[in-house]
């Protein structure tokens, strides 16, 4: 997903009806998962490209200027006829969750067949964030891109996004057994398993096919299970002031954990800096941690941390 986002805040509340509140800036800035998770991987020293939609407007300059400038290569980005490009206006009201009025766009105009195979069998790690929110990608198609990632060893990490209406319990569960590494989060795993506890929640996972799942839990930590074992830690302390990239931020963690061949254990640390990092400036990826802040960040904190068999 690729998406132009408008900041507006932080805040202390909303202006009643009628009233206006004025602010010093309202910044425009590239989001969606697919854009996040790239500059993100980017920070980490990390060559990326990516791949999506966008409108032929304005705004699709303005969020290729921006991917551009981090360093992502956009040779695989398509710009379509017929949708704006994704556009989503984020309220940031002090101590509250965050508010999204959103433009869904050219978003609904990716599928499958924009990701070309020639491309895709050079890559180390495949990354598609968004599932269950793109609602032109084919879960028969996905599936077989995803053994084609297999065949080429091109390791595929996949993160959702579950609307509440959400029906495709069914069209997943073919899907995992060929995801290698599934990145749910709390709510989306309860969603789709219809489990609350954390480690039911992996085994339920687990037993539908899934190979390795990591779900986060917020303030809670994150918990990851593969081959019969668990593994949790905790969450880095954060002064939160927008927490609008976190969860894109750790999937960048967990990707740069697979290039560099680290184990669960350190990955789960990482993941869990830049997941923190990303919450302390307005934006999805303003305050991401570059790979030498985040390793002396690890180095100088402790997190609780767990292990056993599942």
């Amino acid at each position: 997903m690729l998406v132009e986002d408008t900041f507006c805040g932080p805040v202390a509340a909303l202006p009643p009806e009628g009233q206006l509140l004025a602010l010093e800036t309202m910044p425009v800035k590239a989001g969606g998962c697919a854009a996040n998770v790239a500059i993100d991987l980017a920070k980490q020293g990390l060559a990326v490209d990516i791949v999506g939609c966008l409108g032929r407007d304005s705004s699709a300059e303005v969020l290729l200027s921006c991917l551009k400038g981090h360093g992502v290569g956009c040779d695989q980005v398509a710009l379509v006829g017929g949708f704006p490009t994704s556009k989503t206006v984020i309220l940031l009201v002090e101590g509250e969750d965050r508010r999204y009025l959103h433009v869904f766009g050219s978003n609904r105009a990716f599928t499958v067949g924009h990701i070309n195979r020639d491309w895709l069998k050079s890559l180390e790690v495949f990354y598609l964030g968004g599932l269950c929110a793109l609602p032109a990608v084919a879960m028969g198609e996905l599936r077989e891109l995803l053994l084609f990632c297999r065949a080429h060893k091109v390791a595929t990490v996949v993160d959702v996004v579950v609307p509440q209406s959400w029906t495709g319990a069914a069209d997943l569960k073919l899907l995992l057994p060929c995801i290698d590494y599934f990145l749910p989060n709390q709510d989306e795993a309860q969603q789709i398993t219809g489990q609350t506890d954390s480690l039911d929640q992996l085994r339920a996972l687990r037993a539908t096919g899934a190979n390795c799942v990591v779900v986060t839990q917020g303030n809670g930590g994150a918990v990851a299970a593969k081959d019969g074992r668990y593994w949790r830690c905790g969450a880095f302390p954060a002064n939160c002031i927008d927490p609008s990239g976190s969860g894109d931020a750790f999937s960048a963690g967990i990707i740069t954990g697979l290039v560099r061949r680290w184990d669960m254990p350190k990955i789960l640390r990482y993941a869990s800096a830049l997941g923190a990092s990303a919450t302390w400036a307005v934006g999805t990826t303003d305050g991401v941690f570059s790979a030498i802040e985040a390793e002396a960040f690890v180095a100088s904190h402790t997190l609780h941390e767990a292990s056993g068999s599942l």
